[in-house]
């Protein structure tokens, strides 16, 4: 905090979850001086520090078949070569946190890298950057991007939630690493999680793709907001009455359980998980048993009521549109990482759940970071004065109406969850109820044009829901646009999927918002 509130770097990075992370990484190994800012403390905000995250951790004689079952559900959209590269980058540098972090060994001695303690996996790379002389801003929040006198990216601007003190960052590129948006849903660690660098990337003309498949739900303890979904493969679910409910385990399991919580409460038991399991579960994740332990409950042998939380686009697909290798996004010297990109050249139209998209996070991390090194040190430091980019709720000349307070916020979020949240509109999407999303966050949107700019405390709380809001738009525009269902995209009047519609979906816009289709490179198929 005792660093001058206006700053210089070749990188900025912007977020410190596992991506933003690596990414800083990825550029200080291309030889740039780095920058991150996080809007909570980097080593444990976000999704992945409360939690036991896989990765597509893929011996070199099993990659081709994983590619091919992989393929099978991705709905035509993956494309083998980058599944290939994640699976590769992934493997490379996984292993270089055992400096930082204990790897556990199996019976025969052999380290296991496939999964890892989310709390010290943060541990770890908070130390790696330490060691890598990354400068590490906790409690900076980023609220909008600079531009120079030439149009291109030229660092952040933001606010110290200490003091509400303004702070300014330029930098010859800038790596977006700020996670999906979970709407609030209560998701596990999601609660940074609000979209925020999907708007500002939009201000500067960035694209989105993928944002249809952001329908991800996780069970969850209707006591708590332990969204950790390993333990319910084992789950058997009752109604209200007591009697068990044909719900297997699978893909249909959400939109089953979805159903069945609109007739009644639904409780669940895990009595059929393996002994084994039970006893290993606090040490794969340590926090699971925790709410159980506090209500009361033992989940082996009692039945407790369960509720499902919405995931957006955190386990979700859409994101940023990725336009090359370097993950740089449509816009010159942006950058994207982790669960801001769309994930859909990995992971297709269905969900990589957390063994893909924490191999994602990695290897998009490392490639968008020295990515941003490359760009910083082609291009040089910003030239002439920064403009600021932003506009809905920090400046805007269309203010008629006072600036926006707490309830006004709180209201505009609660009104938005509905839509974009509740199960039976989100898994069972129809037109109807699409048209009447859209006219509602339509709704919104224009009200929060109309308000004059936040002040004080409240600045980063009203650009947190403008940014929901603009998710919430390029989700129901794309989910419109999509006629079929495809993957995790569901819709109830079209139940069909049409190859003439295998093809992802480019959004974007603010004010006015667009859509169009872009064309899969090289598809991965079932038979490939």
């Amino acid at each position: 905090m005792a660093l001058p509130n206006s700053l210089n770097t070749d990188v900025l990075v912007i977020g410190g979850g596992m991506a933003g992370a690596w990414a800083a990484l990825g550029a200080v190994r291309a030889g740039a001086r780095v920058t991150l800012v996080d809007k909570g403390y980097c080593g444990t905000s976000g999704v992945t520090a409360t939690a036991g995250p896989g990765h597509w951790w893929v011996p070199p004689a099993e990659r081709e078949q994983a590619v091919r079952q992989r393929a099978t559900n991705s709905g035509g959209l993956a494309e083998a070569p980058w599944m290939r590269r994640i699976i590769e980058t992934t493997w490379e540098h996984l292993p270089t946190l055992a400096r930082h972090y204990r790897f556990p060994v199996d019976a025969n001695g052999r380290t296991i890298f496939r999964a890892l303690r989310g709390p010290e996996y943060m541990k770890a790379l908070r130390a790696m950057l330490n060691e890598a002389g990354v400068t590490v801003l906790d409690h900076h929040p980023a609220l909008e991007l600079l531009r120079d006198d030439q149009g291109r990216v030229a660092g952040a601007a933001g606010l110290r939630r200490v003091d509400q003190q303004p702070w300014r960052i330029g930098a010859g590129a800038v790596v977006l690493a700020s996670g999906g948006c979970a709407f609030l849903s209560k998701l596990l660690g999601a609660d940074n999680n609000t979209g925020d660098g999907l708007l500002m990337a939009a201000e500067l003309g960035a694209e989105l793709s993928g944002m249809e498949f952001s329908n991800f739900y996780t069970v969850a303890p209707a006591c708590s907001s332990m969204t950790r979904a390993m333990s319910y493969v084992f789950a058997r679910y009752f109604d209200a009455q007591g009697r068990e409910l044909d719900i297997p385990a699978g893909p249909g399991t959400m939109p089953a359980l979805a159903l069945a919580l609109e007739r009644g409460p639904v409780s669940c038991s895990l009595d059929r998980m393996p002994q084994d399991l039970r006893e290993a579960l606090p040490t794969i994740s340590p926090n699971v048993m925790l709410p159980f332990t506090r209500h009361g409950i033992d989940p082996f042998r009692d039945r407790f009521e369960i509720v499902l939380r919405g995931e957006g686009t955190v386990r979700g697909i859409g994101g940023l549109r990725v336009a090359d290798e370097a993950c740089q996004t449509t816009v010159p010297g942006l950058f994207v990482a982790g669960d801001a990109a769309s994930r859909e050249r990995v992971a297709g139209a269905v969900s990589g759940g957390g063994s893909i998209n924490s191999a994602w996070a990695l290897s998009s991390g490392l490639w968008a970071g020295a990515g941003a090194a490359r760009h910083a040190k082609d291009h040089g430091a910003p030239r002439g004065p920064l403009e600021a980019a932003g506009e809905l709720t920090l400046r805007s000349g269309r203010a008629t109406r006072a600036a926006p307070d707490d309830a006004t916020l709180t209201r505009i979020v609660r009104e938005l969850q509905t839509p974009m949240l509740h199960p039976m509109q989100i898994l069972f999407r129809h037109q109807q109820a699409l048209t009447q999303a859209s006219e509602l966050l339509e709704g919104h949107w224009q009200e929060l044009q109309q308000r004059a700019p936040a002040e004080g405390a409240l600045r980063l709380k009203a650009r947190q829901t403008a940014a929901m809001v603009a998710s919430a738009r390029w989700i129901t525009l794309a989910a419109q646009t999509r006629r079929e269902s495809r993957g995790m995209h569901l819709r109830s009047d079209l139940p069909h999927t049409d190859p003439a519609q295998t093809h992802r979906l480019s959004v974007g816009g603010l004010h006015k918002l667009w859509i169009r289709p872009h064309a899969v490179v090289q598809p991965v198929r079932a038979a490939a």
